[in-house]
């Protein structure tokens, strides 16, 4: 679940001093595969770390859970994208776009998915391609953000309420939902948001890869799946609510600070004491509460 950077992917998860000296060393291979041409690929792969088959926590699919599948064009042919629609207990509840981050696909986050229900909302979580039961090779940048523009419409049928539809994006997922709220920002009144919640997520993923290995290094230079969440947040035109654990060993918090000194409006931090990159919400949950009520009036 947690997003680590190409960087520290290739480091294998080495701790302390090793572990630096090993993203210095996959620097030297990194340069390699510009020289090869390999770059986009193996970065693609570091970057989202697909990991195939079923969650091992996974416990099978809760009662009134509905599997579907939403098409998406794709280089002059049709793909699908797998979703999840967990309607709440309420009638006309408020709902809430789903979007994970690297590594598990949907069988690995249902324990966050119970919780934002547990708060109240329907769910609609999807995989992105090449996740899961979705189609496609490995995502991209530009595949993840098309993928949760399809679902956002979808959303927009399931929940015809511009104030009761809401994005919420983990990890890497949260650069994904930065991403759609600053284009619903763009668009008509009928596509927006009511709000933006972001778990455990950053400013950028070069700022990712500074933090976790020589801050002087040009990572900037070398990375094509750049996520540049804090130049979109500045267009990002709803309540924003930022989440992040002071425990996280994966993705710093001071990063989660960086999006919120650059988020315009109405917002709201949270750091939560002992929160890791993905106990937050649990622990948390109070805080959350509090937010909703604040910040979207849920």
């Amino acid at each position: 679940m947690p997003l680590k950077s190409l960087f520290s992917a290739l480091a294998d998860r080495v701790r302390g001093r090793t572990r630096t000296l090993a993203v210095s060393s996959t620097l030297i291979s990194v340069v390699a595969a510009v020289g090869c041409g390999q770059l986009g690929q193996k970065e693609r792969e570091l970057t989202f770390r697909v990991e195939p088959g079923t969650a091992s926590w996974y416990n099978g699919l809760p009662h009134g859970l509905v599997e579907s599948n939403l098409p998406v064009q794709a280089k002059g042919r049709t793909e699908h994208i797998h979703t999840w629609w967990w309607p709440a207990r309420q009638k006309d509840a408020p709902a809430v776009l789903y979007l994970h981050g690297a590594r598990w696909n949907l069988t690995g986050h249902l324990f966050r998915i119970e919780q934002l229900r547990d708060f109240g909302f329907s769910v609609l979580a999807i995989d992105y391609r090449g996740f899961g039961k979705s189609d496609g090779d490995y995502p991209s940048e530009k595949t993840v953000y098309e993928d949760a523009r399809v679902a956002w419409e979808y959303l927009s049928r399931l929940q015809p309420d511009a104030g009761k539809r809401f994005i919420y994006g983990h990890s890497l997922g949260g650069a994904v939902a930065i991403d759609l709220a600053s284009r619903l920002a763009q668009a008509s009144e009928e596509s927006a948001a009511g709000g933006l919640i972001v778990e455990s997520s950053f400013s950028s993923l070069p700022d990712v890869a500074r933090a976790l290995s020589y801050p002087w290094l040009p990572v900037q230079l070398l990375m094509s799946q750049r996520f540049d969440s804090a130049a979109k947040i500045r267009r990002v035109n709803v309540p924003v609510l930022i989440v992040h654990g002071d425990a996280d060993h994966f993705i710093p918090s001071h990063l989660s600070e960086k999006l919120y000194a650059a988020a315009p409006g109405k917002k709201k931090l949270i750091v939560v004491p002992g929160g890791t990159h993905n106990n937050s919400m649990r622990l948390g949950h109070a805080e959350y509460r509090q937010a909703f009520a604040d910040l979207f009036g849920t």
